[in-house]
């Protein structure tokens, strides 16, 4: 106990002694605590990329200024990491892949810095507290270079005959600025990118107009809502912009001019009335712009959910309009760039969510329904759609088709089983909830368990993990 011990005398009577006087110890001063600094994890714990993101700190925002001369290949940058530390660092780590470093500093102070591979370690003058926070500045130039994907091919920074793309998942944004490239750190980002005059530079969330100098304009870009690394994105090239505005929020749509004007252009037109429909299943539209990129490179076969902005492959549009792939992307707002994957593993939730979306929309629009789509997949016979769980599909199926197919198969089974009613009540209240954060399937499943008020681990356990086709649902 603080404080000296108290001594009083008897009580005074007639003719007693006066009471011994009191007397109290100096208190001592609390000892400071030690700390003991540690170097932060070198990836984010994720089992199916154990490298990818990094330990100890919590990103708050990046401030990303490039300058690109496409005719060089040739890029240069500074990156403004806003951070809180969640451990006592003596050092952390950040991705980049292939650029190379000029400066860090931390706090304004230099850094020490050393590479290992796409890491970059860095340890500041001084340890960094648990709690605290802390601003990283990184200098950086080179030829950026992209990451081979077992899926996808390459992916992150690709140089083109008109500009550049950044664009892939997993992992992407290492290729062109200094990031924690693991979706379960998301966090704003503002974007200046600056390119030759007549090139136009396109990234996500709200524009933020342009100015030019010198034979240069740069581009300026904010999303606000937090975004995990690999839906950022960055478009350089030659484009038909549209532009326009809905429900308040900007709608900035860019098509390459490598393809001729039609197909492409109208279904990316539709993305307010796919929004707008989505928005009456899934609940408010999460983000502050709309808008849609399409793209033409034969590296790039595939769409992808890129925040507030998808980014298209030509290739969607041959055939002619194709709003179900809008609907896809679109439908990825909520679930995946809204709501989040917390591990790799659970991809289902983004890829079962938009496959779902484009049934319904389809339905909607009177061109099949969700049902039909439902029993056309689930008579088939035993192939690698049953053998494959999309649960846990794997590394190398991460996007395989049960991921996708089976994915959107046990959201109508749990539709049936619960009814419509609750069904809908489910997804509304998963986006709303987990609106702006990061989940796992355990999450969705005891959501689903607290709204329909039915025990459903079996239903999820045979749709999702089970290696056989599992019985028709059938309402509880």
């Amino acid at each position: 106990m603080a404080g000296g011990l108290l001594v009083t005398g008897a009580l005074a009577l007639s003719g007693c002694s006066p009471a011994i006087p009191t007397t109290k110890s100096t208190p001592s001063a609390a000892p400071t605590p030690s700390r003991t600094f540690i170097a932060g994890a070198a990836g984010a714990g994720d089992a199916y990329f154990p490298s990818y993101g990094n330990g100890g700190y919590d990103v708050e925002r990046y401030t990303v200024k490039v300058r690109y001369d496409p005719a060089k290949d040739s890029l240069s940058g500074t990156a403004t990491v806003q951070a809180t530390a969640t451990a006592d660092l003596s050092s952390f780590n950040l991705d980049l892949a292939g650029l190379t470093v000029e400066t860090v500093t931390v706090d304004g102070s230099l850094a020490t810095v050393t590479r290992v591979e796409n890491e970059l370690v860095v340890k500041p003058s001084s340890g960094l507290v648990n709690g605290n926070d802390f601003v990283t500045q990184v200098t950086y130039t080179g030829v950026p270079k992209s990451l081979k994907n077992n899926t996808l091919g390459d992916v992150g920074f690709l140089h083109t005959s008109d500009g550049a793309i950044a664009l892939g998942q997993p992992e992407s944004a290492s290729t062109w600025f200094p990031v924690n490239d693991h979706p379960s750190d998301k966090a704003a980002y503002d974007f200046e990118i600056t390119v030759p005059d007549g090139v136009t530079a396109v990234s996500n969330g709200v524009p933020g107009g342009k100015t030019s100098r010198d034979g240069w304009t740069t581009w300026k870009w904010s999303e606000k809502s937090p975004m995990a690394s690999y839906l950022s994105t960055l478009v350089i090239g030659n484009f038909r912009i549209t532009t326009g505005e809905h429900k308040g929020r900007p709608v900035y749509s860019a098509i390459t001019t490598k393809v001729a004007e039609g197909a492409a252009d109208a279904s990316v037109a539709r993305t307010i009335k796919v929004a707008d429909y989505l928005e009456s299943v899934f609940g408010p539209y999460p983000f502050g712009a709309y808008g849609g990129v399409v793209v033409s490179d034969r590296r790039i076969r595939y769409a992808l959910e890129t925040q507030s902005r998808p980014v298209y492959a030509a290739s969607f549009f041959q055939g002619g309009e194709n709003t179900a792939v809008v609907a896809h992307e679109l439908a990825h707002q909520w679930f995946g760039d809204s709501v989040t994957l917390a591990r790799w593993e659970d991809i289902w939730l983004n890829e079962g969510f938009a496959t779902y979306a484009e049934w319904l929309w389809a339905e909607h629009t009177g061109k099949f329904t969700v049902k039909q789509a439902f029993e056309a997949r689930y008579p088939g016979k035993p192939d690698r759609l049953w053998r494959d769980a999309p649960g846990l599909p794997g590394r190398e199926k991460l996007f395989g088709e049960a991921v996708y197919q089976r994915g959107g198969l046990t959201l109508h089974a749990l539709r049936i089983s619960v009814g419509d009613k609750t069904f809908f009540e489910i997804v509304k209240t998963w986006a709303a909830e987990k609106r702006n954060g990061t989940a796992t399937t355990a999450d969705f499943v005891a959501l689903a368990e607290r709204i329909s008020g039915k025990q459903l681990d079996a239903l999820f356990d045979a749709w999702l993990y089970g290696t056989k086709r599992p019985p028709a649902p059938k309402p509880l």
